[in-house]
């Protein structure tokens, strides 16, 4: 009776793991488009942290107009993001993308400010030279 019983629950177990959790909607977001999507929205949301303002001076609503950059509305964002997190390797691998898209863009942001800095601290010194100059 005992070798039934623990039959029967690895059967369920079994069956139950092959099940999927979330159901694949219809108009799911590739996954190319939703890491580039994702990026965005996460450079979106930084410049919503630092100036505000400017942006919605530009835009109406920032999020519906990059929705709409990539044909997308909410509702298909929602349900992509839903399944895609149901899948967890797939779910982070998107993740580790834009977290590398992300560090690249900062540390070529960061360059560029450097060599901008460096420019100037050099343009400062030749003025200086010229002006005392005897």
């Amino acid at each position: 009776m005992k070798i039934r019983v623990l039959a029967f629950m690895a059967l369920i177990i079994l069956s139950s793991c092959a099940e999927e959790v979330v159901e694949k909607p219809e108009n799911l977001i590739p996954k190319e488009k939703m890491t580039s999507l994702l990026y965005d929205l996460a450079i979106l949301n930084s410049a919503k942290g630092t100036n505000k303002a400017i942006l919605e001076i530009h835009f109406d609503n920032p999020t519906t107009f990059l929705f709409d950059q990539y044909g997308v509305d909410s509702l298909q964002f929602v349900k992509s993001d839903i399944y895609y997190a149901s899948k967890p390797l797939v779910y982070e691998s998107i993740y580790k993308e834009v977290a590398a898209r992300l560090e690249a863009e900062k540390e070529q942001v960061e360059e560029n400010r450097k060599k901008r800095n460096d420019s100037l601290v050099k343009r400062s010194r030749i003025i200086k030279d010229s002006v005392y100059r005897e």
